[in-house]
C-alpha cells in the first residue's frame, strides 16, 4: 500500500504509536489510581478498628455499622517476640480468597498486638473487572485510532494527489493556473509557485515557437534574395564585373543569416549559462565594471554615461554571466539609440523587492504595446535581429528578477530599462 519513502505511512506510523502510547499511559495512570485509592480506604478501615479497640472504644467508633460490615472481618491478639513500633499492613492470599491484615500495637509492655484481617476478595475482582474493561476500552480506542490516522492521513495528502492530477492534464497546449482559493491554506505557497512556475513555461512556449517562427522568416528572407540573384545572373552571359556584384549581394545575405544563426546559437549558449553554479559576488562592484568598459565605448561615438549606485556594496549569490548579458544589452540598446552628445545613466538602489538596476537613455523612445521581449522584435530603424531582449527577459527569469522597459516620464525623450534583484539570497555590505 505504501512504500519506503512514504510520507503518509511515515505519519500513519508515527501518528498510531504516539495515540497508543498515550492511550496505554492514559489508561495504567488510572488503573494504578483507582487501585491505589480503593487500597487506601481498605488500609485506613482496618488501622481505624486497630485504633478503636487499642483506645478501649467499639470497634466501629461512634457510628453505628451497617451488618455488612461485620462480613470477613477477624481480629485476633498476638504476641510478638520483640518490640514492633509503627503499623503494617500486608496482602495473604488463601486459595481463591485475598486477605488484608493490618498489625497495630495493643499493650507495648506485653508485646501484645492486635491483628486485624478482612476478606477483599471482592475488592480484587472488581480491580480486575475494571482491567479487563479498561483493556477492551484501549483496544477500541486503539482501532479508532488507525481509523482516525488513516482518515486523516487521507485527508492529508488529498489536496497532493488533486495538484498532482491537475498537472498531470496539462500540456503545452492547455496550462491553465491552479485556483489558490480551492487549496488548504498551508498548500497556498505550494500552489502559489506551482503557478508561478506555470506562467514561465507558458512564456517560454510562446516565445520558443515565435522564435521558431521567427527565425524560419529571418532566414527566409536572405535565401530568397540568394535565390532571386542567382537567376537572374544565369538568365544571359553577363560581365566578370556584374558576376563579382552578384557575389558581392550573395555574400551579404550570408553574412545576415550567419548573423541570424549566431544570435540563436547564443540562445542555447545562455541556456548553458542557467545551468552554472551561481557563486557570491558584489553587485556593485560588477556594475562599476561594466559602466567603465562601456564609458569608453561612449566617448568614441560622443556620448556619456553617467553612473550612480547605491547602496555602495550589495553581495548576492547568482549566476554572473546572466547577470552581465543582462546589463551589456541595456548599456548596447541604450547606447545605440541615444543620438550623439546625448547621455545615458546607469544607477542602482534599493526598494522592498531587493536592489533596482536602471539603465536611463535619451533615445526615441519605444512603443509600450509592444512585446520588446519576445523573439524578433524590433523598435526603430537600427540594426540588429531583436533578439537581444528576448535573452536578457529569458537571463532575468532564470536569476529570479523582475526586467521592465519603459517610457522615460519626466518629459525627457527616452527610456529606462530596469532590472530587480531579488534580496531572498542576498545582503547589503557596510560602507567603507
Amino acid at each position: 500500500m505504501f512504500s519506503k519513502r512514504s510520507i503518509r505511512q511515515s505519519f500513519l506510523i508515527q501518528l498510531i504509536f504516539a495515540s497508543a502510547s498515550l492511550i496505554f499511559i492514559f489508561s495504567s495512570i488510572l488503573y494504578f489510581y483507582i487501585e491505589r485509592s480503593i487500597f487506601e480506604e481498605k488500609h485506613q478501615e482496618l488501622l481505624n478498628y486497630a485504633k478503636n479497640i487499642a483506645h478501649d472504644e467499639s470497634l466501629y467508633g461512634t457510628d453505628m455499622p451497617s451488618p455488612d460490615i461485620y462480613l470477613g472481618l477477624n481480629v485476633e491478639v498476638i504476641q510478638l517476640k520483640k518490640i514492633h513500633s509503627g503499623e503494617d499492613l500486608y496482602e495473604t492470599t488463601k486459595g481463591k480468597k485475598v486477605y488484608l491484615t493490618a498489625i497495630h500495637p495493643f499493650n507495648i509492655d506485653e508485646l501484645s498486638y492486635l491483628k486485624i484481617t478482612k476478606e477483599i476478595t471482592g475488592t480484587k475482582k472488581l480491580l480486575e473487572k475494571i482491567l479487563n474493561y479498561l483493556f477492551i476500552i484501549n483496544i477500541a480506542g486503539f482501532l479508532l485510532v488507525v481509523i482516525y490516522a488513516i482518515g486523516l492521513s487521507k485527508m492529508l495528502v488529498s489536496p497532493v494527489k488533486t495538484l498532482s492530477k491537475k498537472l498531470s492534464d496539462m500540456n503545452e497546449h492547455l496550462m491553465r493556473p491552479i485556483k489558490i482559493e480551492e487549496l488548504p491554506e498551508e498548500f497556498e505557497p505550494l500552489g502559489i509557485t506551482i503557478n508561478h512556475l506555470i506562467a514561465r513555461i507558458q512564456n517560454f512556449v510562446k516565445y520558443q515557437k515565435e522564435l521558431f517562427i521567427g527565425t524560419a522568416h529571418e532566414l527566409k528572407t536572405p535565401l530568397a534574395v540568394i535565390k532571386l540573384k542567382n537567376q537572374v545572373t544565369l538568365i544571359k552571359k553577363r560581365s566578370p564585373e556584374e558576376y563579382i556584384d552578384a557575389l558581392k549581394v550573395t555574400n551579404k545575405a550570408i553574412d545576415e543569416m550567419n548573423f541570424i544563426v549566431s544570435n540563436v546559437l547564443n540562445i542555447g549558449r545562455q541556456e548553458g549559462a542557467q545551468l552554472e553554479k551561481p557563486i557570491q559576488v558584489d553587485i556593485i562592484s560588477i556594475l562599476r565594471e561594466k559602466a567603465n568598459d562601456f564609458q569608453l565605448l561612449a566617448a568614441n561615438e560622443d556620448k556619456k554615461l553617467h553612473m550612480s549606485f547605491e547602496p555602495s556594496g550589495f553581495m548576492a549569490i547568482l549566476q554572473v554571466s546572466l547577470l552581465n548579458q543582462i546589463i551589456q544589452n541595456f548599456l548596447q540598446n541604450s547606447l545605440k539609440f541615444t543620438s550623439k552628445d546625448g547621455s545615458v545613466t546607469l544607477r542602482s538602489s534599493q526598494n522592498s523587492y531587493g536592489l533596482l538596476i536602471e539603465v536611463i537613455d535619451e533615445g526615441c523612445g519605444i512603443d509600450e504595446s509592444v512585446d520588446l521581449f519576445a523573439p524578433f522584435k524590433r523598435q526603430g530603424d537600427k540594426q540588429g535581429v531583436g533578439l537581444g531582449l528576448f535573452l536578457a527577459k529569458s537571463a532575468a527569469d532564470a536569476l529570479g528578477a523582475k526586467i521592465s522597459i519603459k517610457n522615460r516620464t519626466d518629459g525627457i525623450s527616452g527610456t529606462v530599462a530596469s532590472l530587480n534583484l531579488n534580496s531572498k539570497l542576498s545582503c547589503i555590505l557596510p560602507r567603507s
